[in-house]
This record gives C-alpha cells, sequence and structure tokens, in this order.
C-alpha cells in the first residue's frame, strides 16, 4: 500500500519560516566578523566547497546540527556555547529555516534565519572564503 503523506516539505518549511526570526541580507552584511553574531552554514560539504562560506561561518551540516550544538555530544563545536545570536542559512533559506527551528527547541537563542541563504548573499556581493 502507498504512503499517504499528510504534509507536504514545503507546508514544513513554510511553518518553520512562519516560527523563527528571519534577517535579510542587507541587514547581515555588516554583521561578518561581529563579536555579536555567529554565521552557521547548514549546507553540507559539497555545496560549501563549490560556492564558498561566509567569512568565519561556522560549517554544521543539516545532518550534523544537533549534535553540534549538544555540549554533551561527542561531536559538540564550542562556537555553539556563546553568548551571541546566531544566523542560519543554507543555499536558499528552507533548511536553514528548519534546522533553526529544531535549534530553538533544543534551548539556542537567539537564532535567527537569513532570508534568501547564500544564494541571496552572493546576489548581494557578500564576501565569500
Amino acid at each position: 500500500m502507498a504512503q499517504t503523506i499528510t504534509k507536504s516539505a514545503k507546508e514544513i518549511v513554510k511553518a518553520a519560516r512562519d516560527a523563527v526570526p528571519e534577517m535579510s541580507v542587507e541587514e547581515a552584511l555588516p554583521l561578518v566578523g561581529s563579536d555579536t553574531h555567529v554565521f552557521v552554514d547548514l549546507r553540507d560539504g559539497d555545496e560549501q566547497a563549490k560556492t564558498g562560506i561566509i567569512p568565519g561561518a561556522v560549517a554544521s551540516s543539516r545532518g550534523m546540527m544537533e549534535f553540534h550544538i549538544d555540549p554533551e555530544s561527542p561531536a559538540h563545536k564550542p562556537a555553539f556555547n556563546q553568548d551571541k545570536t546566531y544566523v542560519f542559512y543554507c543555499a536558499s533559506g528552507g533548511r536553514s529555516a528548519l534546522a533553526a527551528q529544531v535549534a530553538m527547541d533544543m534551548g539556542l537563542k537567539p537564532v535567527v534565519n537569513l532570508r534568501g541563504g547564500i544564494g541571496a548573499w552572493t546576489k548581494a556581493d557578500g564576501p565569500i572564503e
């Protein structure tokens, strides 16, 4: 018997975007290198290698993010244990909205989603390394 999917990926991403505060690229650009914000790249390594990352961003693929956030995990990244605002991004903002929602559920705060992701960032000539 075929599965009956009751919620589409589009619906789940929309719900996450509604639940997570967003930041525009214009608001985020001056925050590169800031001591108050941490950019978090949720794309996988191949995507990061292909397009680069925002300077100073923490690489935390969507599949490992929960383990990187959890201070009791052997894969914990200390970058997630700071009193800063976390700016999550991916290619276009969908995966990062989902990830940001989970991060908030885990207790990480404050967390915002970069509207439009790295695509919008590069269109705005944001720096890449």
